[in-house]
């Protein structure tokens, strides 16, 4: 395995993770409240989506990328 196979996929497992954090706090009890007065879930629940979307997709790209390079 060489080392683009792993960084891509320990980025794609830390974005899934980060996902999966995110739901959690777009569903808190302080989400909530911040939907209920600004209409939108919490700065942190929102960055948590947008950085695991971005390290799920990088992870992704990079693993496609090192499976064609052999």
């Amino acid at each position: 395995m060489n080392s683009i196979f792993l960084v891509s996929l320990a980025l794609l497992i830390g974005g899934i993770a980060l996902i999966v954090f995110g739901v959690s706090a777009a569903s808190s009890l302080s989400s909530d409240i911040s939907r209920f007065f600004t209409g939108s879930p919490t700065d942190k629940a929102i960055w948590l989506l947008v950085g695991g979307a971005a390290a799920s997709v990088a992870g992704a790209v990079g693993l496609v990328l090192a499976s064609k390079r052999g």
